[in-house]
């Protein structure tokens, strides 16, 4: 199975009552903190990248948030169970972009990739093989099982799929679905400074056609559907907003409406098991069908007959996997779902 917390160490505890202080914090006071989080020496340059993405993705994981209000069938019980964190802001992440945007003038360096690149490249070959096979009309069973006639003859198909990135970040994401083959390529972010790095990295790496865009994925200004939308991570950044429960619904509002008929959302998360991600995606069906029963009641119309927005596909076997409490996990869970 996917996925599976960690009881949180004493460190982690650490890092999530600094989270629970930062709701008390005003936004030029969390503006400081997001900037802190990037350690700089007298050049101005960033120390450690990989430790800094170690320290942002274990300040990540300890924020063990439970999804709840209208995601959970315990509305009663939250006292406690929503963690928030400086992660769920934008101004930290502003200030991390602006950080990283310097360090890309001064020294060229990318910035950091969020889960590591392991993991970004296992999305992005699995996700091409998965589009692969979709179209071929396999099982999820046969993901990754493709001949490689099979994946010259369809490879090139891969053209065609339209791909939205949500929460780009610096873009490097959509660098590598471009390696996988893919070309129709958006990437959306709220903060601008990541945006301007993303297109910078775009154009010195030599992707100048990937389109990056400043949108915010609760509000989005996007018209378009796409047949295919990525998230890594941003759906666990909301999470850790103080208003996370509200916003994951605005989330699924949005992307239900981004997604095209048919198409795939593919989400990467180390804040969610597999299970937990199915689990949601299930609230979310029976919350619309709830919904539109109503309004048809209202209306004294017949029962509606419409198909929930999302069903599971399948999700990443292969990520590295470690026993607990009899359980086996991975800290990382992919989940693909079927826009119906």
């Amino acid at each position: 199975m996917a996925g599976m917390k960690l009881t949180m160490e004493e460190s982690e505890v650490t890092l999530v009552r600094q989270a629970a202080a930062s709701e008390l914090m005003s936004d030029d006071d969390r503006s400081v903190a997001a900037d802190s989080w990037s350690i700089k020496s007298e050049y101005g340059s960033t120390l450690d990248e990989e430790q800094r993405h170690a320290d942002a993705a274990e300040a990540l994981s300890a924020a063990s948030y439970r999804v709840t209000s209208d995601y959970s069938s315990d509305k009663e019980d939250q006292d406690g169970d929503g963690v928030s964190s400086i992660l769920g802001f934008q101004s930290h992440w502003d200030a991390t972009y602006a950080d990283e945007l310097s360090n890309f003038r001064e020294h060229g360096h990318a910035g950091e990739i969020w889960f590591g690149s392991d993991v970004m490249e296992t999305v992005c070959s699995w996700t091409k093989n998965l589009c692969i096979d979709f179209a071929l009309g396999h099982s999820p069973n046969h993901v990754g099982n493709t001949s490689s006639d099979q994946v010259g003859l369809h490879e090139k198909d891969l053209s065609k799929w339209s791909v939205l990135d949500i929460g780009t970040g610096n873009g490097l994401l959509l660098q590598e679905l471009a390696r996988q083959g893919f070309y129709d390529l958006t990437g959306i972010d709220y903060s601008e400074g990541a945006i301007d790095l993303a297109r910078n990295l775009a154009d010195r790496d030599g992707f100048p056609d990937i389109r990056f865009l400043v949108d915010d994925i609760l509000e989005t200004k996007l018209q378009r559907k796409f047949l295919l939308v990525m998230d890594k991570g941003t759906l666990d950044a909301i999470g850790l907003h103080p208003d996370g429960p509200i916003k994951r619904i605005m989330y699924w509002d949005s992307v239900s409406k981004l997604v095209a008929p048919g198409g795939l959302l593919v989400i990467t998360s180390c804040n969610n098991t597999k299970d937990e991600l199915v689990e949601e995606v299930s609230t979310l069906n029976q919350r619309r069908n709830s919904s539109s029963q109503e309004l048809e009641m209202s209306q004294e119309l017949e029962p509606p007959r419409d198909l929930p927005p999302f069903r599971y596909l399948d999700h990443v076997r292969s990520y590295p996997t470690f026993m607990f409490g009899g359980s086996v996990g991975s800290r990382v869970a992919t989940v693909a779902f079927v826009k119906n």
